[in-house]
Order: structure tokens, then C-alpha cells, then sequence
């Protein structure tokens, strides 16, 4: 009983190693994704919001599929981590934080974009006319205005990289203590019929989950209704 409870814990670790790793990477990238989506005029608009808004469609075998051929030893990105000298992505931690981060890609931008795109246009022309600089405007006027948007993606980025499973299943595997996370903790438990175990690991992400969405709902004013 005592070695289960320690996978269980090394699980949750990872998993929360992983979603806070997941998260910091996600604001960086998915910031400027959907600044720029929300105020380009391009015609790739629509291509570069398609591509990062299909996670949301697809299913995650199919993701981690393409991720596998991607990433393995005869793909183009493996060839170059080999390259590289540092190995294949597919069943390490490394891999599990590239496929998180492009499955859970469009729970930060949306959020964001949508939160940029309501900054009114006239707010950031009155600070070019005070001599703000682009990036100053984006930094002193923008992200402050944003950041309901912000917190609201920081939330769902995170929530959504803990329930992740499908996905971290096909590229990292059931490795202990490496990728190993919770939800195939419990997908394990299940298997060998360790109810107690798959209850206990259940009912925290359970918690876990309507705590995220009560925080999100009650501290975002974005999220009430008028």
C-alpha cells in the first residue's frame, strides 16, 4: 500500500511539474500569438488561428499520432534533437512538455485574443500620441488592460495540461517517476482494479478541477454576468 501511494504522489509531482512548466512556456508563446491575431488584418489570420485552434477538434490519439512521426527517430524534428545530441523526444519529460504545450495552445490564446480584441483601439492610439513605443504601448497598456484574459488563460492553460491524457499516454508512455502522470496513474489503477487507489486519485482531481473553475468564475470579473 505504501508503494502505491508513493507512485500516486510521484504522479501528481510530475503532473503538477508538468502543467507549471506548461503554463510559463504557453504565456510566453501564445501571448504574442494572440496579440497578433487580434490586431493583423493579414489574410493568414485565419490560417494561423485554424492551426493553433485545432486541438480543440481534433482527437488526441490523432495529435499524438503525428506528434510520434514529428518527433521519433525518422522525423524531422528528431532527426534534429539527434543532431543536436540530445536524443529523441517520445517518452521523456522533454516530449510530454511539446506535445502539452501544443495540445493546450489554444486554451491560453482564445482567451487572450479575445481579451486583446476588446481593448478599445482609441486607449492605444492615445498612448503612441504620448510618445509610447510599440512595445511600451503593449507592456504599460495592453497586458494591464488584458488581465482578466490573462488570468482566465493562466487557469485554463494549467487545468487543462493536468487532465490532459490521451496525448501524454502516446508520447510519454506509463514511464515511473518520468511520464507517468495522473491521469494514467489512475487509467492504471483501473486496469488492475485498484478502486481505492483510482478513488483517491479521482476525488483530488475532482477537487482540484471545481476549485480552478470556482477561482476562475469568482475572481474574474470577466466571468460575470452583468
Amino acid at each position: 500500500m505504501d508503494t502505491a501511494y508513493s507512485a500516486d504522489l510521484s504522479a501528481l509531482w510530475l503532473t503538477c511539474k508538468l502543467a507549471t512548466v506548461v503554463t510559463i512556456i504557453l504565456l510566453l508563446v501564445g501571448t504574442p500569438i494572440a496579440w497578433w491575431l487580434s490586431r493583423t488584418r493579414s489574410w493568414f489570420k485565419g490560417v494561423i488561428g485554424a492551426a493553433v485552434a485545432l486541438p480543440i477538434v481534433l482527437p488526441p490519439t490523432v495529435i499524438g499520432f503525428y506528434l510520434l512521426v514529428v518527433m521519433g527517430p525518422g522525423g524531422p524534428l528528431g532527426e534534429l534533437t539527434q543532431a543536436l545530441h540530445l536524443g529523441v523526444l517520445p517518452f521523456t519529460f522533454p516530449g510530454l512538455v511539446v506535445a502539452s504545450v501544443i495540445y493546450s495552445l489554444p486554451f491560453v490564446v482564445q482567451p487572450l485574443q479575445n481579451a486583446f480584441e476588446g481593448i478599445p483601439e482609441r486607449t492605444l492610439e492615445a498612448a503612441a500620441t504620448l510618445r509610447a513605443s510599440a512595445l511600451d504601448r503593449f507592456f504599460s497598456v495592453a497586458l494591464p488592460l488584458a488581465r482578466p484574459g490573462l488570468l482566465t488563460a493562466t487557469v485554463l492553460g494549467f487545468a487543462h495540461t493536468v487532465g490532459e491524457f490521451g496525448v501524454v499516454l502516446m508520447i510519454g508512455g506509463n514511464i515511473p517517476d518520468q511520464t507517468r502522470v495522473v491521469s494514467v496513474q489512475i487509467y492504471d489503477h483501473v486496469e488492475a482494479m485498484e478502486y481505492a487507489q483510482a478513488h483517491w486519485l479521482s476525488g483530488a482531481m475532482l477537487v482540484f478541477s471545481f476549485a480552478v473553475l470556482l477561482a476562475l468564475y469568482t475572481l474574474n470579473p470577466s466571468g460575470k454576468r452583468k
